[in-house]
Protein backbone atom coordinates (compact mmCIF):
# COMPACT_ATOMS: atom_id res chain seq x y z
CA UNK A 1 0.00 0.00 0.00
CA UNK A 2 1.27 3.46 -0.97
CA UNK A 3 1.40 6.10 1.51
CA UNK A 4 0.16 10.06 0.71
CA UNK A 5 2.44 12.40 1.37
CA UNK A 6 1.39 15.62 2.73
CA UNK A 7 3.36 18.16 0.96
CA UNK A 8 3.64 21.47 2.75
CA UNK A 9 4.00 24.50 1.33
CA UNK A 10 7.65 26.30 1.56
CA UNK A 11 6.45 29.48 3.86
CA UNK A 12 6.85 32.74 2.44
CA UNK A 13 10.16 34.57 2.87
CA UNK A 14 10.16 38.38 2.27
CA UNK A 15 12.78 40.40 0.62
CA UNK A 16 15.45 41.50 2.75
CA UNK A 17 15.82 45.37 2.30
CA UNK A 18 18.27 47.85 3.40
CA UNK A 19 16.59 51.28 4.06
CA UNK A 20 17.95 54.31 2.24
CA UNK A 21 17.28 57.39 4.74
CA UNK A 22 16.28 59.29 1.66
CA UNK A 23 12.74 61.05 2.91
CA UNK A 24 10.00 59.23 0.72
CA UNK A 25 12.20 56.55 -1.32
CA UNK A 26 11.84 53.85 1.80
CA UNK A 27 8.21 54.58 1.52
CA UNK A 28 7.60 53.98 -2.71
CA UNK A 29 10.31 50.56 -2.68
CA UNK A 30 8.31 49.82 0.35
CA UNK A 31 11.39 49.54 3.30
CA UNK A 32 14.18 50.56 0.96
CA UNK A 33 16.73 48.78 -1.81
CA UNK A 34 17.13 44.70 -2.12
CA UNK A 35 19.77 44.29 0.68
CA UNK A 36 22.81 42.35 -0.54
CA UNK A 37 21.69 42.96 -4.56
CA UNK A 38 23.29 45.80 -6.99
CA UNK A 39 20.35 48.82 -8.01
CA UNK A 40 20.63 50.51 -11.12
CA UNK A 41 20.18 54.52 -10.56
CA UNK A 42 20.03 55.87 -14.60
CA UNK A 43 19.10 58.84 -15.46
CA UNK A 44 20.22 62.26 -17.85
CA UNK A 45 22.34 64.41 -17.17
CA UNK A 46 21.94 66.73 -13.70
CA UNK A 47 18.63 64.83 -12.51
CA UNK A 48 20.59 63.43 -9.14
CA UNK A 49 22.10 60.38 -9.65
CA UNK A 50 25.49 60.95 -7.87
CA UNK A 51 23.67 63.27 -4.82
CA UNK A 52 21.39 60.07 -4.78
CA UNK A 53 23.88 57.43 -4.72
CA UNK A 54 25.98 59.17 -1.98
CA UNK A 55 23.73 60.15 0.57
CA UNK A 56 22.49 56.48 0.48
CA UNK A 57 26.15 56.25 1.35
CA UNK A 58 25.66 59.04 4.18
CA UNK A 59 22.61 58.25 5.65
CA UNK A 60 23.64 54.20 5.87
CA UNK A 61 26.63 55.91 8.16
CA UNK A 62 25.37 58.14 9.80
CA UNK A 63 21.64 56.81 10.38
CA UNK A 64 21.85 53.16 10.35
CA UNK A 65 25.61 52.48 11.47
CA UNK A 66 26.48 51.21 7.86
CA UNK A 67 29.92 51.81 6.53
CA UNK A 68 30.09 52.93 2.72
CA UNK A 69 32.62 52.84 -0.52
CA UNK A 70 31.96 55.26 -2.85
CA UNK A 71 33.97 54.61 -6.06
CA UNK A 72 34.04 57.55 -8.22
CA UNK A 73 34.75 57.54 -12.41
CA UNK A 74 34.37 60.90 -12.76
CA UNK A 75 34.87 63.44 -9.39
CA UNK A 76 37.76 63.37 -7.38
CA UNK A 77 37.58 63.33 -3.96
CA UNK A 78 38.48 67.23 -2.94
CA UNK A 79 35.29 68.00 -6.25
CA UNK A 80 33.12 65.90 -4.22
CA UNK A 81 33.72 67.00 -0.47
CA UNK A 82 33.23 70.55 -1.88
CA UNK A 83 30.19 69.78 -3.97
CA UNK A 84 28.17 67.73 -1.07
CA UNK A 85 28.83 70.56 1.97
CA UNK A 86 26.76 72.59 0.56
CA UNK A 87 24.11 70.00 0.89
CA UNK A 88 25.23 69.71 4.84
CA UNK A 89 27.60 66.21 4.17
CA UNK A 90 30.69 66.13 5.88
CA UNK A 91 32.37 63.80 3.76
CA UNK A 92 35.95 64.99 5.24
CA UNK A 93 34.64 63.91 8.84
CA UNK A 94 33.19 60.33 7.58
CA UNK A 95 36.26 59.69 5.63
CA UNK A 96 38.43 60.33 8.69
CA UNK A 97 35.89 58.46 11.18
CA UNK A 98 36.37 55.53 8.52
CA UNK A 99 32.44 55.19 8.23
CA UNK A 100 32.69 56.06 4.24
CA UNK A 101 35.42 55.10 1.91
CA UNK A 102 35.63 57.83 -1.01
CA UNK A 103 37.90 56.04 -4.29
CA UNK A 104 38.54 57.77 -7.58
CA UNK A 105 39.44 55.83 -10.33
CA UNK A 106 41.03 57.61 -13.30
CA UNK A 107 40.22 56.75 -16.62
CA UNK A 108 41.98 58.85 -19.51
CA UNK A 109 41.08 56.92 -23.28
CA UNK A 110 44.25 58.84 -24.36
CA UNK A 111 46.51 56.91 -21.53
CA UNK A 112 45.03 53.48 -22.79
CA UNK A 113 46.41 50.85 -24.64
CA UNK A 114 44.52 47.85 -25.19
CA UNK A 115 46.38 45.06 -26.35
CA UNK A 116 45.66 41.14 -25.82
CA UNK A 117 43.10 39.55 -23.41
CA UNK A 118 42.83 42.08 -19.91
CA UNK A 119 40.02 42.00 -17.31
CA UNK A 120 38.98 43.69 -14.61
CA UNK A 121 40.80 42.31 -12.10
CA UNK A 122 42.60 45.14 -10.55
CA UNK A 123 39.11 47.59 -10.02
CA UNK A 124 37.90 44.36 -8.54
CA UNK A 125 40.44 43.99 -6.34
CA UNK A 126 40.64 47.48 -5.32
CA UNK A 127 36.98 47.72 -4.73
CA UNK A 128 37.42 43.99 -2.49
CA UNK A 129 40.18 46.07 -0.48
CA UNK A 130 37.91 49.24 0.79
CA UNK A 131 35.12 46.67 1.43
CA UNK A 132 37.03 45.08 3.51
CA UNK A 133 39.03 48.42 5.04
CA UNK A 134 36.55 49.64 6.81
CA UNK A 135 33.55 46.67 7.04
CA UNK A 136 31.24 48.31 4.50
CA UNK A 137 27.57 47.27 4.04
CA UNK A 138 27.22 49.83 1.42
CA UNK A 139 28.81 50.71 -1.93
CA UNK A 140 27.88 53.24 -4.82
CA UNK A 141 29.53 53.11 -8.38
CA UNK A 142 29.26 56.49 -9.97
CA UNK A 143 29.46 55.99 -12.89
CA UNK A 144 31.05 52.90 -14.30
CA UNK A 145 29.81 53.66 -17.87
CA UNK A 146 32.85 55.72 -18.11
CA UNK A 147 34.70 52.37 -18.76
CA UNK A 148 33.12 52.01 -21.91
CA UNK A 149 34.19 55.66 -23.00
CA UNK A 150 38.34 54.08 -22.10
CA UNK A 151 37.86 50.34 -23.25
CA UNK A 152 36.91 49.53 -26.74
CA UNK A 153 36.29 45.81 -26.36
CA UNK A 154 32.96 45.81 -25.31
CA UNK A 155 32.66 41.90 -25.14
CA UNK A 156 35.55 41.78 -22.79
CA UNK A 157 34.26 44.97 -20.63
CA UNK A 158 30.43 43.40 -20.48
CA UNK A 159 31.98 39.99 -19.50
CA UNK A 160 34.21 41.74 -16.20
CA UNK A 161 31.18 43.37 -15.45
CA UNK A 162 29.28 40.77 -15.14
CA UNK A 163 31.46 39.39 -12.52
CA UNK A 164 32.22 42.54 -11.17
CA UNK A 165 28.47 42.50 -10.55
CA UNK A 166 28.70 38.54 -9.10
CA UNK A 167 31.57 40.02 -6.65
CA UNK A 168 29.28 42.43 -4.92
CA UNK A 169 26.67 40.21 -4.49
CA UNK A 170 29.43 37.88 -2.72
CA UNK A 171 30.37 40.21 -0.61
CA UNK A 172 26.80 40.92 0.65
CA UNK A 173 26.93 44.66 0.04
CA UNK A 174 24.17 46.56 -1.04
CA UNK A 175 25.34 48.40 -4.17
CA UNK A 176 23.57 51.34 -6.34
CA UNK A 177 25.24 51.84 -9.97
CA UNK A 178 24.41 55.02 -11.77
CA UNK A 179 24.08 55.23 -15.62
CA UNK A 180 23.54 57.40 -18.32
CA UNK A 181 20.65 57.67 -19.92
CA UNK A 182 20.35 56.34 -23.64
CA UNK A 183 18.29 57.50 -26.60
CA UNK A 184 15.80 54.38 -26.37
CA UNK A 185 17.45 52.95 -23.64
CA UNK A 186 17.67 53.11 -19.95
CA UNK A 187 21.19 52.99 -19.78
CA UNK A 188 23.67 54.15 -22.73
CA UNK A 189 25.88 50.61 -22.93
CA UNK A 190 22.20 48.18 -21.64
CA UNK A 191 23.95 48.53 -17.78
CA UNK A 192 20.07 47.43 -17.17
CA UNK A 193 20.70 43.69 -18.64
CA UNK A 194 23.21 42.97 -15.81
CA UNK A 195 21.40 44.76 -12.82
CA UNK A 196 18.22 43.27 -13.15
CA UNK A 197 17.22 43.15 -9.43
CA UNK A 198 16.48 47.01 -8.91
CA UNK A 199 16.41 49.85 -11.67
CA UNK A 200 15.04 53.51 -10.67
CA UNK A 201 15.03 56.00 -13.12
CA UNK A 202 15.17 59.67 -12.44
CA UNK A 203 14.01 62.11 -15.07
CA UNK A 204 14.61 65.83 -15.77
CA UNK A 205 11.85 67.90 -18.00
CA UNK A 206 11.65 71.15 -18.98
CA UNK A 207 7.88 72.32 -19.77
CA UNK A 208 7.13 76.05 -20.98
CA UNK A 209 10.66 77.26 -19.43
CA UNK A 210 9.73 75.18 -15.96
CA UNK A 211 12.18 72.33 -14.28
CA UNK A 212 10.76 69.24 -13.06
CA UNK A 213 12.70 66.68 -11.61
CA UNK A 214 10.53 62.64 -11.19
CA UNK A 215 11.09 59.47 -10.03
CA UNK A 216 10.02 56.48 -11.21
CA UNK A 217 10.51 52.57 -10.16
CA UNK A 218 11.30 50.57 -13.45
CA UNK A 219 11.32 47.17 -12.23
CA UNK A 220 11.82 45.51 -8.16
CA UNK A 221 12.54 41.80 -8.19
CA UNK A 222 10.41 40.61 -5.67
CA UNK A 223 9.22 43.15 -4.31
CA UNK A 224 5.80 45.40 -4.44
CA UNK A 225 6.61 48.78 -5.26
CA UNK A 226 5.26 52.52 -6.40
CA UNK A 227 4.60 52.65 -9.88
CA UNK A 228 3.80 56.23 -10.59
CA UNK A 229 6.20 59.29 -11.29
CA UNK A 230 7.15 60.44 -8.07
CA UNK A 231 8.24 64.79 -7.82
CA UNK A 232 11.67 64.75 -6.12
CA UNK A 233 13.55 67.67 -4.88
CA UNK A 234 17.06 68.58 -4.64
CA UNK A 235 18.07 71.38 -2.02
CA UNK A 236 19.80 71.96 0.99
CA UNK A 237 18.84 69.39 2.96
CA UNK A 238 19.03 66.60 -0.05
CA UNK A 239 17.06 64.21 -1.64
CA UNK A 240 13.68 63.99 -0.56
CA UNK A 241 10.72 62.72 -2.90
CA UNK A 242 6.92 63.37 -2.48
CA UNK A 243 4.89 60.26 -2.70
CA UNK A 244 1.42 61.66 -2.16
CA UNK A 245 -0.66 59.68 -4.96
CA UNK A 246 -0.26 57.03 -2.74
CA UNK A 247 -2.39 58.34 0.27
CA UNK A 248 -5.86 57.37 0.32
CA UNK A 249 -9.46 58.52 1.83
CA UNK A 250 -8.53 57.18 4.96
CA UNK A 251 -7.69 60.21 7.13
CA UNK A 252 -9.39 60.74 10.84
CA UNK A 253 -12.41 63.15 10.72
CA UNK A 254 -12.35 65.71 13.80
CA UNK A 255 -15.05 66.77 15.54
CA UNK A 256 -13.47 69.72 16.72
CA UNK A 257 -14.49 73.44 15.65
CA UNK A 258 -12.27 76.78 15.36
CA UNK A 259 -12.97 80.26 14.98
CA UNK A 260 -13.09 81.73 11.47
CA UNK A 261 -11.99 84.98 13.44
CA UNK A 262 -15.29 86.75 12.68
CA UNK A 263 -17.90 86.64 15.25
CA UNK A 264 -20.79 86.67 12.66
CA UNK A 265 -19.21 83.79 10.27
CA UNK A 266 -19.02 81.60 13.15
CA UNK A 267 -22.79 82.64 13.61
CA UNK A 268 -23.33 81.40 10.25
CA UNK A 269 -21.51 78.11 11.23
CA UNK A 270 -23.75 77.03 13.37
CA UNK A 271 -22.35 79.38 15.86
CA UNK A 272 -18.99 77.43 16.00
CA UNK A 273 -16.87 77.92 13.01
CA UNK A 274 -14.51 75.60 10.84
CA UNK A 275 -14.00 71.74 11.70
CA UNK A 276 -10.10 71.08 12.78
CA UNK A 277 -8.58 69.29 10.51
CA UNK A 278 -11.29 70.34 7.13
CA UNK A 279 -10.52 71.79 4.13
CA UNK A 280 -12.06 75.55 3.24
CA UNK A 281 -12.51 77.13 0.06
CA UNK A 282 -12.64 81.07 -0.39
CA UNK A 283 -13.52 82.20 -3.96
CA UNK A 284 -14.33 85.42 -5.41
CA UNK A 285 -12.77 88.09 -7.91
CA UNK A 286 -10.06 90.28 -7.57
CA UNK A 287 -10.17 92.69 -4.50
CA UNK A 288 -13.19 90.85 -2.86
CA UNK A 289 -11.14 90.28 0.65
CA UNK A 290 -9.94 86.81 -0.08
CA UNK A 291 -6.54 87.71 1.33
CA UNK A 292 -8.64 89.29 4.17
CA UNK A 293 -10.29 86.22 5.45
CA UNK A 294 -7.34 84.52 5.39
CA UNK A 295 -5.39 86.91 7.43
CA UNK A 296 -8.57 86.99 10.38
CA UNK A 297 -8.42 83.27 10.45
CA UNK A 298 -4.52 82.76 10.67
CA UNK A 299 -4.78 85.78 13.47
CA UNK A 300 -7.52 83.74 15.30
CA UNK A 301 -5.55 80.47 15.40
CA UNK A 302 -2.24 82.44 16.34
CA UNK A 303 -3.75 83.74 19.16
CA UNK A 304 -5.28 80.36 20.38
CA UNK A 305 -0.98 79.51 20.19
CA UNK A 306 -1.54 77.46 16.83
CA UNK A 307 1.07 76.95 13.98
CA UNK A 308 0.57 78.98 10.99
CA UNK A 309 2.11 77.96 7.60
CA UNK A 310 1.27 80.66 4.61
CA UNK A 311 2.01 79.71 1.26
CA UNK A 312 1.47 83.30 -0.98
CA UNK A 313 1.97 83.11 -5.13
CA UNK A 314 1.26 86.97 -5.29
CA UNK A 315 2.35 89.20 -2.52
CA UNK A 316 5.52 89.64 -0.61
CA UNK A 317 5.89 88.94 3.33
CA UNK A 318 6.16 92.15 3.92
CA UNK A 319 3.22 94.12 1.85
CA UNK A 320 1.25 91.40 3.20
CA UNK A 321 1.51 92.36 7.14
CA UNK A 322 1.43 96.23 5.31
CA UNK A 323 -2.15 95.27 4.34
CA UNK A 324 -3.46 93.66 6.69
CA UNK A 325 -2.67 96.27 8.80
CA UNK A 326 -5.13 98.50 7.24
CA UNK A 327 -7.88 96.50 8.90
CA UNK A 328 -6.80 96.21 12.01
CA UNK A 329 -4.47 93.14 11.97
CA UNK A 330 -0.89 92.48 12.98
CA UNK A 331 0.68 89.47 11.89
CA UNK A 332 4.08 90.75 12.55
CA UNK A 333 4.02 89.88 15.97
CA UNK A 334 3.15 86.22 15.22
CA UNK A 335 6.03 85.93 13.04
CA UNK A 336 8.28 87.76 16.17
CA UNK A 337 6.61 84.75 18.12
CA UNK A 338 7.25 81.99 15.95
CA UNK A 339 3.86 81.02 15.34
CA UNK A 340 3.13 82.26 11.40
CA UNK A 341 5.85 81.49 8.95
CA UNK A 342 5.34 82.55 5.35
CA UNK A 343 6.50 81.50 2.10
CA UNK A 344 6.79 83.95 -0.62
CA UNK A 345 7.09 82.41 -4.37
CA UNK A 346 6.20 83.00 -7.73
CA UNK A 347 4.27 79.87 -9.13
CA UNK A 348 6.74 80.47 -12.11
CA UNK A 349 9.78 79.70 -10.25
CA UNK A 350 9.39 76.11 -10.59
CA UNK A 351 7.50 73.16 -11.43
CA UNK A 352 3.94 72.37 -10.40
CA UNK A 353 4.88 69.40 -8.26
CA UNK A 354 8.19 71.04 -7.02
CA UNK A 355 5.49 73.24 -5.18
CA UNK A 356 3.83 69.90 -3.88
CA UNK A 357 7.09 69.08 -2.58
CA UNK A 358 8.39 72.13 -1.08
CA UNK A 359 4.99 72.56 0.81
CA UNK A 360 5.54 68.80 1.72
CA UNK A 361 8.40 69.69 3.13
CA UNK A 362 8.30 72.84 5.02
CA UNK A 363 4.61 71.45 6.19
CA UNK A 364 7.20 68.77 8.02
CA UNK A 365 9.49 71.15 9.03
CA UNK A 366 7.26 73.78 10.69
CA UNK A 367 4.80 71.02 12.19
CA UNK A 368 1.61 73.78 11.11
CA UNK A 369 -1.64 73.64 12.61
CA UNK A 370 -3.12 75.70 9.88
CA UNK A 371 -1.83 75.99 6.52
CA UNK A 372 -2.85 79.10 3.75
CA UNK A 373 -2.49 78.72 -0.17
CA UNK A 374 -3.19 82.38 -1.54
CA UNK A 375 -4.19 81.53 -4.48
CA UNK A 376 -4.65 77.90 -5.64
CA UNK A 377 -5.13 79.71 -9.08
CA UNK A 378 -1.89 80.70 -9.55
CA UNK A 379 -1.07 77.18 -9.82
CA UNK A 380 -2.52 77.13 -13.12
CA UNK A 381 0.06 79.13 -14.79
CA UNK A 382 2.60 76.36 -13.46
CA UNK A 383 0.82 73.42 -15.25
CA UNK A 384 -2.61 72.41 -16.70
CA UNK A 385 -6.29 72.18 -14.78
CA UNK A 386 -5.96 68.68 -14.52
CA UNK A 387 -2.93 68.63 -13.07
CA UNK A 388 -3.41 71.67 -10.37
CA UNK A 389 -6.82 69.04 -9.18
CA UNK A 390 -4.39 66.35 -9.11
CA UNK A 391 -1.90 68.12 -7.48
CA UNK A 392 -3.77 70.01 -5.14
CA UNK A 393 -6.26 66.43 -3.93
CA UNK A 394 -3.12 64.88 -2.82
CA UNK A 395 -2.10 67.68 -0.68
CA UNK A 396 -5.63 67.85 0.60
CA UNK A 397 -5.05 64.34 1.61
CA UNK A 398 -1.99 64.64 2.79
CA UNK A 399 -2.96 67.90 5.25
CA UNK A 400 -6.36 65.65 6.27
CA UNK A 401 -3.84 62.56 7.32
CA UNK A 402 -2.09 65.12 9.34
CA UNK A 403 -5.58 66.90 10.79
CA UNK A 404 -3.86 69.84 9.96
CA UNK A 405 -7.00 72.88 8.77
CA UNK A 406 -6.59 74.46 4.91
CA UNK A 407 -7.13 77.25 3.73
CA UNK A 408 -7.24 77.90 0.16
CA UNK A 409 -8.04 80.84 -1.48
CA UNK A 410 -9.09 81.21 -5.29
CA UNK A 411 -8.96 84.14 -8.10
CA UNK A 412 -12.64 83.54 -10.40
CA UNK A 413 -12.94 85.08 -13.29
CA UNK A 414 -15.13 88.10 -13.39
CA UNK A 415 -19.07 87.52 -14.81
CA UNK A 416 -18.38 84.16 -14.07
CA UNK A 417 -21.73 82.21 -11.93
CA UNK A 418 -21.84 81.62 -8.51
CA UNK A 419 -20.25 77.45 -8.80
CA UNK A 420 -16.85 78.62 -10.57
CA UNK A 421 -13.35 78.00 -9.65
CA UNK A 422 -9.98 77.97 -11.85
CA UNK A 423 -9.22 74.51 -10.41
CA UNK A 424 -12.42 72.86 -10.15
CA UNK A 425 -11.47 71.46 -7.09
CA UNK A 426 -14.66 72.74 -5.01
CA UNK A 427 -16.04 69.47 -4.70
CA UNK A 428 -12.80 68.58 -2.78
CA UNK A 429 -13.64 70.96 -0.30
CA UNK A 430 -15.76 70.74 3.01
CA UNK A 431 -16.59 74.36 3.47
CA UNK A 432 -16.85 76.84 0.40
CA UNK A 433 -17.31 80.77 1.10
CA UNK A 434 -18.53 83.07 -1.97
CA UNK A 435 -17.04 86.71 -2.06
CA UNK A 436 -18.90 88.00 -4.69
CA UNK A 437 -19.00 92.31 -6.11
CA UNK A 438 -22.43 93.47 -5.65
CA UNK A 439 -23.13 96.74 -7.69
CA UNK A 440 -26.34 98.44 -7.27
CA UNK A 441 -26.81 102.57 -7.61
CA UNK A 442 -23.34 103.00 -9.16
CA UNK A 443 -21.59 101.14 -6.17
CA UNK A 444 -19.52 98.38 -5.81
CA UNK A 445 -19.98 96.25 -2.66
CA UNK A 446 -18.87 92.84 -0.94
CA UNK A 447 -21.48 90.50 -0.63
CA UNK A 448 -20.90 86.68 0.73
CA UNK A 449 -22.13 83.77 0.68
CA UNK A 450 -21.57 80.01 2.38
CA UNK A 451 -22.26 77.96 -0.27
CA UNK A 452 -21.59 75.19 1.77
CA UNK A 453 -20.11 73.48 4.75
CA UNK A 454 -20.10 69.71 5.09
CA UNK A 455 -21.37 67.97 8.50
CA UNK A 456 -23.20 70.75 9.89
CA UNK A 457 -25.80 73.44 9.51
CA UNK A 458 -25.28 76.86 8.31
CA UNK A 459 -26.79 79.75 7.12
CA UNK A 460 -28.18 80.31 3.14
CA UNK A 461 -28.15 83.92 4.01
CA UNK A 462 -26.38 86.50 1.95
CA UNK A 463 -24.42 88.73 4.07
CA UNK A 464 -22.49 92.19 2.95
CA UNK A 465 -18.79 91.83 3.73
CA UNK A 466 -17.21 95.19 5.00
CA UNK A 467 -13.74 95.62 5.44
CA UNK A 468 -13.17 98.65 7.68
CA UNK A 469 -9.75 99.99 9.94
CA UNK A 470 -11.46 97.72 13.23
CA UNK A 471 -11.85 94.42 10.56
CA UNK A 472 -14.05 92.83 8.36
CA UNK A 473 -17.49 93.04 9.65
CA UNK A 474 -20.61 91.10 8.23
CA UNK A 475 -23.77 93.02 7.47
CA UNK A 476 -27.54 91.77 6.71
CA UNK A 477 -28.35 93.14 3.36
CA UNK A 478 -31.51 94.92 2.49
CA UNK A 479 -34.13 92.24 1.06
CA UNK A 480 -36.98 93.77 -0.39
CA UNK A 481 -39.66 93.88 -3.58
CA UNK A 482 -37.26 91.23 -4.91
CA UNK A 483 -34.40 93.53 -4.71
CA UNK A 484 -30.94 93.11 -2.82
CA UNK A 485 -29.05 96.12 -1.86
CA UNK A 486 -26.29 96.99 -0.51
CA UNK A 487 -23.30 100.31 0.76
CA UNK A 488 -24.84 103.47 0.46
CA UNK A 489 -28.19 102.45 -1.04
CA UNK A 490 -29.11 99.60 2.05
CA UNK A 491 -28.34 102.65 3.95
CA UNK A 492 -30.60 104.84 1.96
CA UNK A 493 -33.27 102.42 2.18
CA UNK A 494 -32.84 101.53 5.73
CA UNK A 495 -33.00 105.43 6.45
CA UNK A 496 -36.37 105.72 4.80
CA UNK A 497 -37.53 102.52 6.03
CA UNK A 498 -36.32 104.14 9.75
CA UNK A 499 -38.18 107.63 8.49
CA UNK A 500 -41.91 105.56 7.75
CA UNK A 501 -41.67 103.43 10.97
CA UNK A 502 -41.18 106.68 12.62
CA UNK A 503 -43.88 108.07 11.00
CA UNK A 504 -46.35 105.32 11.66
CA UNK A 505 -45.35 105.19 15.30
CA UNK A 506 -45.90 108.94 15.86
CA UNK A 507 -49.38 108.37 13.78
CA UNK A 508 -50.07 105.03 16.47
CA UNK A 509 -49.21 108.24 18.97
CA UNK A 510 -51.54 109.84 17.98
CA UNK A 511 -54.54 107.99 17.43
CA UNK A 512 -53.40 106.65 21.00
CA UNK A 513 -53.70 109.98 22.49
CA UNK A 514 -57.27 111.11 20.37
CA UNK A 515 -58.35 107.92 21.83
CA UNK A 516 -57.50 108.40 25.15
CA UNK A 517 -59.40 111.89 25.16
CA UNK A 518 -62.44 110.46 23.63
CA UNK A 519 -62.17 107.38 26.37
CA UNK A 520 -61.85 110.63 29.17
CA UNK A 521 -64.47 112.55 27.64
CA UNK A 522 -67.46 109.16 27.51
CA UNK A 523 -66.21 108.27 30.81
CA UNK A 524 -67.03 112.09 31.89
CA UNK A 525 -70.24 111.61 30.23
CA UNK A 526 -71.05 108.33 31.67
CA UNK A 527 -70.25 109.96 35.29
CA UNK A 528 -72.36 113.10 34.34
CA UNK A 529 -75.48 110.73 33.03
CA UNK A 530 -74.95 108.24 36.08
CA UNK A 531 -75.06 111.52 38.82
CA UNK A 532 -78.19 112.90 36.70
CA UNK A 533 -80.03 108.99 36.68
CA UNK A 534 -79.29 109.02 40.46
CA UNK A 535 -80.79 112.29 41.27
CA UNK A 536 -83.81 111.32 39.47
CA UNK A 537 -84.58 108.19 40.90
CA UNK A 538 -84.13 110.01 44.37
CA UNK A 539 -87.30 112.35 43.21
CA UNK A 540 -88.71 109.23 42.59
CA UNK A 541 -88.41 107.50 45.66
CA UNK A 542 -89.40 110.66 47.52
CA UNK A 543 -92.70 110.63 45.52
CA UNK A 544 -93.48 107.25 46.14
CA UNK A 545 -92.79 107.78 49.82
CA UNK A 546 -95.21 111.17 49.96
CA UNK A 547 -97.95 108.92 47.73
CA UNK A 548 -97.52 106.25 50.77
CA UNK A 549 -97.81 108.61 53.53
CA UNK A 550 -100.80 110.48 52.10
CA UNK A 551 -102.58 107.12 51.81
CA UNK A 552 -101.73 106.01 54.76
CA UNK A 553 -102.63 109.63 56.14
CA UNK A 554 -106.44 109.18 54.71
CA UNK A 555 -106.77 106.06 55.63
CA UNK A 556 -106.18 106.82 59.31
CA UNK A 557 -108.34 110.16 58.97
CA UNK A 558 -111.31 108.23 57.56
CA UNK A 559 -111.11 105.72 60.43
CA UNK A 560 -110.78 108.28 62.76
CA UNK A 561 -113.87 110.52 61.45
CA UNK A 562 -116.09 106.71 61.64
CA UNK A 563 -114.99 106.14 65.03
CA UNK A 564 -116.39 110.38 65.83
CA UNK A 565 -119.47 108.91 63.98
CA UNK A 566 -119.87 105.31 65.57
CA UNK A 567 -120.00 103.51 62.47
CA UNK A 568 -121.78 100.50 62.45
CA UNK A 569 -121.12 99.23 58.99
CA UNK A 570 -117.49 98.69 57.70
CA UNK A 571 -116.38 101.63 55.70
CA UNK A 572 -115.48 100.76 52.31
CA UNK A 573 -111.88 99.48 51.74
CA UNK A 574 -111.66 99.37 55.33
CA UNK A 575 -111.02 95.90 57.43
CA UNK A 576 -113.24 94.82 60.55
CA UNK A 577 -110.61 96.96 62.45
CA UNK A 578 -110.60 99.49 59.98
CA UNK A 579 -106.97 99.08 58.50
CA UNK A 580 -107.30 99.91 54.45
CA UNK A 581 -107.59 96.88 52.62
Amino acid sequence: MIKAHKITQPAAVSLSKTPTGIKGLDEITGGGLPQGRPTLVCGGTGCGKTLLAMEFLVRGATQFDEPGVFMSFEEKFGELSKNFKSLGFDLNELVNQNRIAIDYVHIEPSEIEEAGEYDLEGLIIRLGYAIDAIGAKRVALDTIEVLFSGLTNENILRSELRRLFRFLKDKGVTAIITGEQGERTFTRFGLEEYVADCVIFLNHTVDHQVATRRLRIVKYRGSAHGTNEYPFLIDQQGFSIMPLSSLGLDHPASTERISTGIARLDAMLDGKGYYRGSSILVTGTAGTGKSSLAAHFVDAACRRGERCLYFAFEESQKQIIRNMRSIGIDLGQWIDQGLLQFQNSRTTIYGLEMHLVVMHRMIEDFKPDIVVVDPISNLVAAASKAEVKSMLSRMIDYLKIKQITAFCTDLTATGGTLDQNSTDISSLMDTWLLLQVLETSGERNRGLYLLKSRGMPHSNQVREFILSDSGAQLRDVYIGSGLVLTGSSRVAQEAHDKALALECQQEIERKQREIERKKTLIEAQIIALRTQFELEKEDLDRLISREQLRVETFAFDNLAMSNLRQADEQIEGLTDQGVPL
